[in-house]
């Protein structure tokens, strides 16, 4: 018996970028559901129950700051790790990231689709 695969919500408008990390995910053995913007990313992470959700910041009908800070303050979601996973590397939009709940801030720039899975086998296993 093999363990339940680990679900990762990924909240992310760019097709091509969540091609790729979902791709990587699969690759590692991940479960992944894409939401293409706000509104489904938050009903996802309500209804679908993910181990961990990759949140993108700058989204369509819900930015990705309203979206966690929805999460954390419902109570079925409140306890799932939420990585934002952005280009606004700002100093203040990070804090903001922290302080509203989420676990880490990765900007993609700056990280590789393969760290990207290394930080969340971190959090999640």
């Amino acid at each position: 018996m093999s363990e339940k695969q680990k679900v990762i919500l990924l909240v992310e408008d760019d097709s091509f970028l969540s091609n790729i990390y979902k791709t990587k995910f699969e690759m590692e053995g991940y479960q992944v559901i894409v939401a293409m913007d706000g509104e489904v990313g938050l009903n996802y992470a309500k209804t679908k129950n993910p181990d961990l959700i990759l949140l993108d910041i700058l989204l369509p009908k819900m930015d990705g700051f309203s979206v966690l800070k929805e999460i954390k303050a419902d109570e079925k979601s409140k306890n799932i790790p939420v990585i934002l996973l952005t280009n606004l590397g700002q100093k203040d939009d990070v804090s903001k990231g922290l302080e509203l709940g989420a676990v880490d801030y990765l900007i993609k720039a700056h990280f590789k689709p393969s760290e990207t899975v290394g930080k969340v086998r971190k959090i999640i296993g």
